[in-house]
């Protein structure tokens, strides 16, 4: 009889001893799995992050190729003739008047916020006579306005150029944004773009002013690698001229 209680007594440490083993064990594997969901949530992260850094860098390989390819036509037009065509000039750009003007404000009243949403979207449009008119009229009429930042200058300035028209505008915004934002991650590209505008305009004593300046301060830049290929056709028009 005690032979028998005693073998019951062993079967059913054995078993308690088991089940631990086993619940100790399953408590391990989700602890490992548990881990592994970690690092694989971390890494969709990390993989998310390089997508759109991917991205952003594509974008501004394709703006820089845009710019390039813009430089390289423009030296083609200058070498093919020593002066700029008078219609791109500033002083041959009309005036603003009532029949011109897309804007209105004096009859809409625009609200600051408002006028920058729609220059925002005829930007986008490609509408960019009047996205510059509501750019331009916005700093008229709200000169002291937190909203009139580093970035809205800039895209009031590409505004300006791409409309074809208001190259004074385009260097006014321009001519802000370097004075009042040397930090700027769009101060560079100021730069640079406002050497094209005086290339647009027929300046090019300045245009080759500002080429010089990259040259002598900004060699390790993305904007330098785009005048630099044109250095030697710069240099050599200058010399011949």
């Amino acid at each position: 009889m005690n032979k028998i209680m005693n073998l019951a007594i062993l079967m059913t440490i054995s078993t308690l001893f088991a089940s631990c083993g086993a619940v100790d064990f399953l408590e391990q594997r989700a602890a490992y799995y548990n881990q592994l969901e970690d690092k694989g949530y971390v890494l969709l992260k990390e993989n998310e992050a390089l997508k759109i850094e991917v991205a952003k860098l594509k974008t501004q390989v394709k703006s820089l190729e845009s710019k390039n390819y813009y430089l390289d036509s423009q030296l083609e037009t200058l070498k093919s003739s020593k002066t700029m065509p008078a219609e791109r000039t500033i002083a041959s750009v009309a005036p603003m008047n009532s029949a011109n003007d897309l804007v209105k404000f004096d009859v809409y009243k625009w609200k600051a916020d408002e006028m920058l949403a729609v220059a925002g979207k005829e930007f986008t449009a490609k509408n960019f006579e009047k996205s510059a008119q509501f750019y331009n009229t916005f700093a008229i009429q709200y000169p002291d306005s937190k909203l009139k930042d580093d970035k809205y200058l800039y895209q009031a300035a590409m505004a300006s150029y791409e409309s074809g028209k208001h190259y004074d505008w385009t260097l006014k915004h321009l001519d802000n944004l370097v004075a009042n934002y040397p930090k700027s991650e769009f101060f560079l590209g100021a730069k640079l773009w406002m050497g094209l505008t005086y290339l647009k305009i027929g300046d090019e004593q300045k245009f080759f002013s500002t080429v010089e300046e990259f040259r002598l301060k900004y060699r390790n830049t993305p904007e330098w690698r785009i005048l630099s290929p044109h250095y030697e056709k710069i240099v050599q028009k200058y010399k011949t001229n």
